[in-house]
């Protein structure tokens, strides 16, 4: 064996102990567009150990929207005599009784480790931001966001709505309509923290942009230590809003 193809192993070693490790945490970000949750991830990664990625175009929504077709499926066999009926190759719906559901959870906890959140050597918490929160099943949605990624916690953040809708991004449309999709959407992401309680946190982009110092109260939610040079130096560089 070559020494390039040891390295090769090692590295895929590394890749499978990162994606066991029970010790990794979990951080989301809630948000809507241009409220400026790019900051925040910026923010975040500023912090040692932590890897926040970006937007996925809500692509886990695809997996959940999986899972939970079919568990719904699964339940067809609820009742014994009906249950083994579905475990005949002659049934249309052959197989789907004995679906895996916690073999689902933890099969796409590897799948959305691997490629979605990838952590690295020293990540500690891995996670992304999103701005596509508006779903009508958003409260059954991030339920099983918790069950694939235990112990996961939620970063609200907002921004003035009148600062929002002068955005490209929200510009387009009836304005009144707009404003009344971004109070609802709002409205839900607010709701949805103070039903998490203590596994969510909320911060205003308004705030932390007039006086730093007020996402010290994040830091002490994240159990971090408390670094205002950092969050400085990081609301120096321009990021996307």
């Amino acid at each position: 064996m070559t020494q390039a193809e040891v390295e090769e192993l090692r590295a895929r070693l590394r890749k499978h102990r990162r994606r066991e490790n029970p010790d990794l945490a979990y951080l989301f970000v809630v948000t809507y567009g241009r409220s400026g949750s790019t900051l925040v991830s910026g923010l975040l990664n500023a912090i040692p150990g932590y890897l926040v990625r970006g937007e996925n175009r809500d692509a886990l929504h695809h997996l959940f929207a999986f899972h939970r077709t079919m568990v719904t499926e699964s339940r067809r066999g609820s009742d014994p005599e009906k249950k083994e009926r579905l475990r005949q190759p002659t049934h249309p719906f052959y197989g789907i009784a004995d679906f895996p559901a916690q073999r689902s959870i933890s099969g796409i906890r590897r799948l959305a480790v691997d490629t979605v959140l990838r952590p690295e050597e020293d990540t500690r918490v891995a996670g992304f931001k999103e701005i596509r929160w508006y779903h009508d099943d958003l409260e059954e949605y991030v339920s099983w966001l918790r069950k694939v990624f235990p112990g996961a916690r939620f970063l609200v953040n907002t921004r003035e709505h009148a600062d929002v809708l002068q955005s490209k991004w929200w510009a387009q449309g009836d304005p009144v309509e707009k404003a009344a999709e971004l109070a609802r959407i709002e409205e839900r992401i607010l709701a949805l923290a103070a039903d998490l309680r203590d596994a969510a946190y909320r911060v205003h982009y308004d705030e932390y942009v007039a006086d730093p110092a007020v996402l010290r109260g994040m830091y002490d939610w994240l159990g971090e230590p408390w670094d205002e040079d950092s969050v400085r130096a990081t609301m120096a560089v321009r990021h996307s809003v």
